[in-house]
């Protein structure tokens, strides 16, 4: 069942648990931090931000998941294959990044080595990150303007076996993105008429052991901007998938997709179905930025692997496209956290 959210209300009821399950084109459900009923160590919000073009890419993460506060960045290299990531744990954020409550809000972080500034504006973001030391001591800097013009976005809000345990989430695909990412002396400039962003904005209450499935790509297809989100494992997502095309900015649900990733390898070819027919692809890695740490009860591995995806994709109205080395990521991640 897809079941479409088309009226705002609250996002939690008076108990902390989800008023109306479903998806949704912008989002409608109203989050607020405090009304959540679970312990406060168990919520989790972040920004996300994915930039990219054929040839390289920068990624940037400001989280905070309570117990800890989560900081940052790589770039990412397609034509050599190659991927630098440097990341900042703090201990018991708490809530005190003040992430908010939606994702047409602005985010502020700063301090002695890295500083994120992530700010909406009248006709889209301005994106901003310093980050020293990042590779030795050369220090990232990224300065980016993305271009939001009124687009659908895919929303979806998932509860969890647990009560009181929930994920709200937006995707905002194909904001073309123009700016510049450096580090040292490398200078990665990016075109708004091949550069694309898409923001993840997460909110929720996480149940402790979860994993998911994640993929997702911007670009040009028949002259339009065309990208898609795809995704499952986690949740009761019998009311809504998160699967979703985006062609000249309108949405196109999808039902259910499997992920078929090599059990030896997350570097071999893998392929994508759907239950519907409408979402058939291989995929080509290139890049798996991978990234597994553990700490007494806590565990995270996570593989996101950046490729080219070749196959079909379906409108609503049964007009098919087809795709041929276009360029995005899939991932699997498994947590305890």
């Amino acid at each position: 069942m897809q079941h479409e959210i088309t009226a705002p209300k609250p996002l939690l009821n008076g108990k902390g648990n989800l008023t109306e399950p479903g998806w949704a084109r912008s989002q409608l459900l109203q989050y607020d931090r405090d009304a959540i009923k679970a312990s406060k160590l168990r919520v989790k919000e972040w920004d996300y931000y994915i930039i990219n073009n054929q040839e390289f890419g920068v990624a940037l993460t400001l989280a905070d998941n309570s117990y800890m506060g989560l900081i940052s960045a790589s770039i990412l290299d397609f034509k050599s294959a190659s991927e630098c990531t440097s990341t900042i744990i703090k201990p018991f954020s708490l809530g005190k990044y003040h992430m908010p409550p939606t994702s047409d809000g602005d985010v502020h972080f700063s301090d002695k080595r890295s500083a994120m500034h992530f700010v909406r504006t009248p006709t889209g973001r301005t994106i901003h990150c310093s980050f020293k030391n990042f590779i030795g001591h050369d220090a990232l800097e990224v300065n980016m303007e993305l271009e939001q013009p009124p687009m659908d976005s895919m929303v979806i809000a998932t509860p969890f076996e647990k009560p009181r345990a929930f994920y709200y989430n937006q995707k905002i695909n194909c904001m073309r993105a123009k700016g510049t990412a450096s580090v040292g002396e490398r200078v990665y400039k990016f075109d708004p008429a091949n550069s694309f962003a898409t923001l993840d904005w997460g909110r929720g209450v996480w149940t402790y052991r979860n994993t998911w499935y994640w993929g997702n790509a911007n670009g040009i297809l028949n002259g339009r901007p065309f990208g898609f989100n795809i995704g499952y494992g986690f949740g009761d997502t019998s009311m809504a998938s998160e699967n979703m095309l985006f062609y000249d900015h309108k949405a196109h649900k999808l039902d259910g997709i499997t992920f078929h990733i090599p059990e030896d390898s997350f570097l071999k070819p893998w392929k994508f179905t759907s239950t519907d027919g409408r979402f058939e692809m291989d995929f080509s890695p290139i890049i798996d930025r991978a990234a597994k740490s553990g700490a007494l009860i806590i565990e995270s591995d996570q593989h996101q692997v950046f490729g080219r995806f070749t196959g079909r994709a379906v409108l609503d109205d049964g007009s098919v496209l087809e795709l041929n080395d276009f360029l995005g990521f899939a991932e699997k991640v498994i947590n305890r956290y």
